[in-house]
C-alpha cells in the first residue's frame, strides 16, 4: 500500500514529451496507489476550464481515467495553475485542496502545500500572488475571449521568466522560518511541498521536535516522484524522462 506525490510537471502543449510521461505515469503507476496528490504548477499555466485545446482535452482524459478506475487523486493548485477550478475538478474526478491541507498518511498527520508562500523572500512574486488570487480579477479574466487570455497569459509568461532570470537562487528558496511556524500552527511533524524545484529531505528540530520537509522535485529531463508507504516509509524516486518515456 502506498501514496504518490508530485508537482511542478509544468505540462504543456510545447513540451509533448512530458505529456507522454505524465501519461505513461498515471497508466503504469497511479492505479496501483491508494492515492495521488499533485502538489501544484501540474501546468505550465493554466488558462481556463474550459480551455478547447487538444491538449486541454488529452490532460483531463488521462485523469479521468484514472480516477474513474478507483484512485482517488487530489489537486493543489500551484503559482502557474491557480485558475484551475470546479469544472475542471468534475470532468476529471480530482478533487481540489486548499492551499494547506493536513491529510492523514496511515495514521499520520501531514501538511501538503504547493510551497510557494513559504518563500517569504519573494516578495515580488507575493505581490503579483495576491493581486491574481482576488476573485474580483479571477471573474474578470474568465469573462475574457480564450484568444486574448492567451496573449495576456503569453506576456505574463515572459515577464516571468524575465524576472525569474534577476533573481538571487536563494530568494526562490523557503523561509525556515515560515516552515517552522506553519508546521507549529497545523502541528504537524511532516510536511511535503514542490515549488522550489530542489528535490531533498531535510530534518531539523522545531519546538522541541524532529521535523521533516520533504521538496518534490521538478518534472524536465527527469521525474521526481515521493512514495509514501503504509509502513511509514518515503523516498523520493528519480529517473530520466527519455527512459521513462520510452524516448
Amino acid at each position: 500500500m502506498q501514496t504518490l506525490f508530485i508537482s511542478d510537471l509544468h505540462l504543456s502543449p510545447e513540451h509533448p514529451e512530458l505529456t507522454t510521461a505524465f501519461k505513461h505515469f498515471l497508466h503504469h503507476k497511479a492505479p496501483h496507489a491508494d492515492a495521488l496528490y499533485i502538489l501544484g504548477d501540474l501546468f505550465d499555466f493554466w488558462i481556463d476550464d474550459k480551455d478547447p485545446t487538444d491538449f486541454a482535452r488529452e490532460i483531463k482524459t488521462a485523469l479521468r481515467e484514472v480516477t474513474l478506475n478507483g484512485t482517488p487523486c487530489y489537486f493543489i493548485h500551484g503559482n502557474r495553475d491557480f485558475l484551475v477550478g470546479k469544472r475542471f475538478s468534475r470532468e476529471t474526478g480530482v478533487t481540489l485542496l486548499d492551499e494547506k491541507a493536513v491529510v492523514t498518511l496511515y495514521g499520520r498527520r501531514v501538511l501538503i502545500m504547493h510551497g510557494d508562500t513559504l518563500c517569504l523572500d519573494d516578495v515580488r512574486y507575493l505581490q503579483f500572488r495576491e493581486k491574481v488570487h482576488q476573485p474580483w480579477r479571477q471573474s474578470l479574466f474568465r469573462l475574457l475571449p480564450f484568444g486574448l487570455k492567451q496573449k495576456i497569459v503569453s506576456k505574463i509568461q515572459s515577464n516571468t521568466r524575465q524576472d525569474k532570470q534577476n533573481k538571487s537562487l536563494d530568494i526562490m528558496d523557503v523561509s525556515q522560518a515560515e516552515v517552522e511556524r506553519v508546521m507549529d500552527e497545523q502541528q504537524v511533524s511532516l510536511l511535503i511541498h514542490g515549488h522550489t524545484h530542489r528535490p531533498d529531505i531535510h530534518s531539523f528540530q522545531s519546538s522541541d521536535s524532529e521535523k521533516i520537509r520533504v521538496v518534490l522535485g521538478d518534472w524536465g529531463k527527469e521525474i521526481s516522484v515521493l512514495t509514501y508507504d503504509d509502513q511509514g516509509h518515503y523516498h523520493l524516486d528519480h529517473q530520466l524522462l527519455s527512459e521513462y518515456s520510452g524516448k
